[in-house]
């Protein structure tokens, strides 16, 4: 799984460096953010950008909640991107969770032939 480098919040409130392929030990306190409705939504922004990346719970709860967008390449012929999916599954297996539940739901169309696109929600329970 290949994301860009950067610093991201790794779950728990800190910030976390991740290289690319794996998170690293470079941790750093997250910026101060705008309280209220507008740091919530921002917040909410942060995590719909994280996707698929392995990922802790957030501090005091047992699950984490991840995405994947698979896309099928043409009308019919399957999505050929399930090892995304599988790395996604195994990288969190990684982190000390199992996959507690995964559902599917369209997600759109690139029009007639174009494939479409099914929506992977998974939850990883943490194991004790």
């Amino acid at each position: 799984m290949s994301t860009t480098p950067g610093w991201y919040d790794d779950g728990t409130g800190t910030m976390r460096w991740f290289d690319g392929q794996s998170w690293t030990d470079q941790v750093q306190p997250p910026p101060p953010g705008p309280g209220g409705i507008s740091g919530a939504i921002a917040k909410i922004e942060a995590e719909a950008v994280a996707g698929s990346r392995p990922r802790p719970a957030a501090q005091g709860a047992s699950y984490v909640v991840l995405q994947v967008i698979l896309k099928e390449k043409l009308w019919g012929t399957g999505s050929g991107n399930l090892t995304e999916l599988e790395k996604a599954i195994n990288a969190q297996a990684a982190l000390g969770y199992r996959l507690h539940t995964i559902t599917t739901a369209a997600s759109g169309s690139k029009g007639l032939g174009g494939g479409d696109r099914i929506q992977a929600t998974m939850v990883f329970e943490r194991l004790s």
